[in-house]
């Protein structure tokens, strides 16, 4: 019998599996992601090369999408994060020149897990719809799109600065929306809330780099 309260059981049943899984390819893809940073970093790549590795990173974001409902997009996935994560090298191995580089990297890393875990954590025990945030964060994006772009040609450091700082609390935002998502039912396939959370949290170790190298400076 189809009962409110079996669709309420049904309903949350089908939330933890998204939730669950969600996880565990994420975990799996940052570890992923990992691996293949470390390598470009060892090869010693480009500044094109990153760049290049980047935009081939993206164009498979469009590819993820399309095959997100079936098990071809476990391979792509990984094909995903795997290039983005080669993408870095570049970036690392700027940062490990430094004399405080390889610590920056350490706690740009550190700083990110702990916000992940804690707006995550929030977001499972308050069981709060974030979903109202969606047009403050896009309008959020875009701003900061074209302010990048700009500062591309004005090369104003304080600017650097301040779009870093705004591009963390985005991400920040961007994690509860994403979670609430997934336990309110509003995203119920886990390859794509796992891109969401991936490129969260890879924006945000990229920009937290950039805060505290100027903190350092």
């Amino acid at each position: 019998m189809n009962t409110p309260l079996t669709q309420t059981y049904n309903r949350t049943i089908s939330v933890n599996k998204v939730l669950k899984n969600t996880y565990i390819l994420l975990a799996l893809t940052l570890a992923f992601s990992a691996i293949t940073a470390t390598i470009s970093t060892l090869i010693g790549i480009g500044a094109m090369t990153s760049l290049v590795l980047m935009v081939i990173g993206f164009a498979l974001l469009f590819v993820v999408s399309k095959t997100a409902d079936s098990s071809k997009g476990i391979f792509w996935i990984f094909m995903f994060t795997g290039v983005l994560g080669a993408s870095l090298g570049n970036i690392l191995n700027h940062y490990l020149a430094m004399q405080n580089g390889p610590a920056m990297i350490l706690q740009a890393l550190g700083t990110t897990a702990l916000i992940f875990f804690a707006l995550s954590a929030y977001v499972l025990t308050s069981k709060k719809d974030f979903s109202f945030m969606g047009g403050f964060l896009m309008a959020g994006m875009i701003v900061v799109v074209i302010a990048m772009i700009a500062n591309i040609f004005l090369q104003i450091p304080l600017m650097q600065v301040v779009i870093s700082s705004v591009v963390v609390l985005i991400m920040s935002g961007l994690i509860l929306f994403d979670t609430s998502r997934i336990i309110n039912g509003g995203e119920t396939n886990y390859i794509r809330a796992t891109v969401s959370l991936y490129l969260n949290l890879y924006n945000m170790f990229i920009h937290l780099l950039v805060l505290l190298n100027v903190l350092d400076d």
